[in-house]
């Protein structure tokens, strides 16, 4: 605090005359000094026309800050270093600082032309004036200081970094500037002093560098799933006395499984409505016997076998193999890639890998085959007329040109397609629209029925539909379900390249060219061998017990190659594995006294159409003894695996029968009966069974 005493002293203290020698030294010495000083402002006397440095600062700031630039705290952050950088440029380029003996930063000639620096030569300087100023100056030195200490909390991190800019920016000014001589009484100020105190108007601006705090138990909004998935139920035990036939249509789709893996591999279990059994077992390529020729397009093996999960109950394994169309004999292809470039498209795992995808396959197409794409967005439109697959590099012009935006039209783009397949219908050969979406249609028939009801109107036509399924988010399962069931088409769900590979390339013969279609499934089930029995899986694809012998009815097809599997887990009569209660006054008696084929424990019905026929034909076999193995390690490899795979899904649907089936003993049983695994995929279901043992608490 300054004395006031010492001021009143200092007051009365008379000015002494000066001296006409000590004038000529005195203009001497500044005279030298000036023509030693290279880098003073060239500005003439008298106030500059450029602002001073606080206002221009704080013009900058207000600038930015009417502009609302700084939308939130992230933004604040990245905006204002690049701006007080550029500030500090600016104010340093017109008026550098000028550094004193200290290493203190003064303000420039601009801000205070009064100010001279003393030459070193100076030598008539009253002793009485220069204790009275070094006095003041350590009086103001100690008022900066305590300002500073106090203001130091409230200056965020990045104004001490522009200060540190500054200070850089002056240290070549530094060498240059005059130093005055050091007095006895005039002693270094401390180093809290050596910094200056900062204007108002850069400590103002400063403090708006500094972002608004997080609140640390703040969550952060997380995206809406918007997927639309089929909800079912889990296939009843029948009794067999009541309810002796099982119909169902075949499923040859594989979306289910890719739709697993994801979910774990993300870290979390799937929705148990996401989990189709029968696309998990149908996923896997298995080794079955398959027809001799073509005139039969698919044959059947029955294996009966105890089961793992149950040791008062069997399975009757039914396993399809489709007749394997060799590449010379496989007919011309005509495909139309309808692709959906809706903004929800816009994602990595969409849009780009769906270009990925497609990619492949036209590497895999033989030259006459034909390729043209359609586009969907807000509207339609026709990326590539049809074109042979002999010029590749247009087809992957075009396909790499793609890109998203706009709602999802997918009514237009399917009729888009469907006329573009007519235009280039190859008789006797391959016609398919192969849909590629996350599967929101918005604008258009939106409703399923009534896209159920277009495609099935264009399939009479030749033209089948397969459907792939990018993204999660805003993926509709449920669409994708009925367009691809009601086009003799397949559904797939691709999440990697990988997947893309196997099932455009490696898959691509059953993917694009059937061997036959509407194959349905019936079985019957002797009650005097079989007291219960339920199927696994295919909940979505079962059909009413008259369905199987009207041709009307559409079923799933399979293409070339293709293996079809399906489990039954049946109970033995008098095994005590029942969980239907018998009847109290007993069963209906037949008149003949028996019951025909009595050591049967099953009869299979396979009925289906050739492709370009619309009369069905059938195929039957009977399930005896001869069909059974008298343990489950003496069914073949393919058997047991699908059948770890089967306990795999219903462990994920947390189904009662598999409630105690430990993930353990189905990794124990898949890597037992794992076999040839040139893909990899049997080593890639190991590793996610032992994720969701992990998810699931290791039950």
């Amino acid at each position: 605090m300054v004395d006031d005493n010492e001021l009143e002293r200092l007051r009365d203290l008379a000015v002494p005359a000066p001296g006409g020698e000590a004038k000529t030294r005195a203009l001497a010495a500044a005279m030298q000094a000036f023509d030693l000083d290279e880098k003073f402002s060239t500005a003439t006397q008298g106030s500059p026309a450029g602002l001073r440095l606080t206002e221009r600062a704080r013009m900058l700031w207000r600038d930015v800050m009417q502009r609302k630039l700084i939308a939130t705290p992230a933004i604040t952050t990245l905006v204002a270093l690049p701006i007080a950088g550029y500030a500090t440029f600016e104010m340093l380029k017109d008026h550098p600082p000028v550094v004193g003996g200290n290493g203190t930063v003064t303000e420039s000639l601009a801000d205070k032309p009064a100010a001279q620096t003393p030459a070193p030569e100076q030598p008539a300087i009253n002793e009485a004036r220069a204790a009275a100023r070094a006095k003041e100056k350590k009086t103001d030195a100690d008022a900066e200081t305590r300002a500073n200490s106090q203001m130091a909390p409230a200056v965020p991190k990045p104004a001490t970094e522009v200060d540190g800019l500054l200070k850089q920016e002056a240290a070549p000014q530094a060498k240059r500037a005059l130093q005055p001589a050091a007095r006895a009484d005039q002693a270094p100020a401390s180093s809290a002093a050596a910094i200056p105190a900062s204007p108002p108007a850069m400590a103002d601006s400063k403090l708006m560098v500094q972002p608004a705090p997080m609140p640390s138990d703040q969550m952060q909004p997380q995206e809406e799933n918007r997927d639309r998935i089929e909800t079912f139920k889990t296939n009843p035990v029948h009794e067999t006395a009541q309810d002796p036939v099982s119909t169902f249509s075949i499923d040859v789709d594989t979306a289910s499984y890719s739709f697993v893996r994801r979910s774990l591999k993300e870290g979390s279990l799937p929705d148990p409505d996401t989990v189709r059994v029968e696309e998990m077992i149908n996923y896997f390529p298995y080794d079955w016997k398959g027809p001799d020729s073509a005139a039969t397009p698919f044959n059947s093996t029955v294996t009966v076998m105890p089961t793992p999960w149950n040791e008062h109950t069997k399975l009757m394994h039914v396993a399809i193999k489709g007749f394997d169309v060799k590449p010379a004999e496989q007919p011309k292809a005509n495909l139309v890639f309808l692709i959906d470039v809706s903004g929800s498209m816009d994602e990595p795992d969409k849009l780009p890998l769906l270009k990925s995808a497609f990619r492949l396959l036209v590497s895999k197409l033989k030259p006459d085959d034909t390729v043209s794409i359609v586009t969907y967005a807000g509207n339609a439109g026709t990326a590539l007329m049809p074109t042979k697959a002999a010029e590749k590099q247009k087809i992957l012009a075009a396909i790499d040109n793609l890109a998203p935006g706009g709602s999802t039209a997918g009514e237009e783009g399917i009729r888009e397609a469907y006329k573009l397949a007519q235009q280039s219908f190859v008789k006797d050969g391959v016609n398919r629209v192969m849909l590629a979406t996350d599967g929101d249609f918005n604008v258009g028939q939106t409703d399923d029925d009534d896209l159920k009801r277009l495609i099935e109107k264009e399939r009479k036509t030749g033209v089948f539909l397969s459907v792939f399924g990018f993204g999660r988010g805003n993926l509709n399962d449920q669409m994708m379900q009925t367009i691809a069931q009601n086009g003799n088409g397949t559904a797939a769900y691709i999440d990697t390249l990988a997947e893309a590979q196997k099932v455009l390339v490696e898959d691509a013969s059953s993917t694009l060219f059937p061997i036959a279609k509407d194959v349905k499934i019936q079985v019957e089930f002797n009650p005097a061998k079989v007291s219960e029995y339920r199927l696994v899986g295919y909940e979505t694809r079962a059909l009413k017990r008259e369905d199987f012998n009207n041709d009307r009815v559409d079923a799933g097809d399979i293409g070339s190659g293709h293996s079809v599997t399906a489990v039954y887990e049946i109970t033995p009569k008098g095994s005590g594995g029942e969980q239907v209660d018998p009847l109290r006054y007993g069963q209906a008696k037949v008149d003949n006294g028996g019951v025909a084929n009595a050591d049967e424990y099953a009869f299979v019905k396979i009925r289906y159409k050739l492709p370009d026929e619309n009369v069905s034909k059938l195929i039957t076999t009977p399930v005896t003894a001869a069909n059974e193995v008298k343990s489950f390690d003496a069914a073949g490899t393919d058997q047991r695996f699908s059948i770890a795979v089967a306990a795999f899904g219903q462990k994920l649907r947390d189904e009662d029968q598999t409630a105690n089936f430990s993930y353990d003993r189905i990794a124990e049983i898949a890597n037992a009966a794992r076999g040839a695994d040139p893909f990899g995929y049997r080593a890639e279901f190991l590793s996610l069974v032992r994720l969701a043992s992990s998810l699931d608490g290791n039950k």
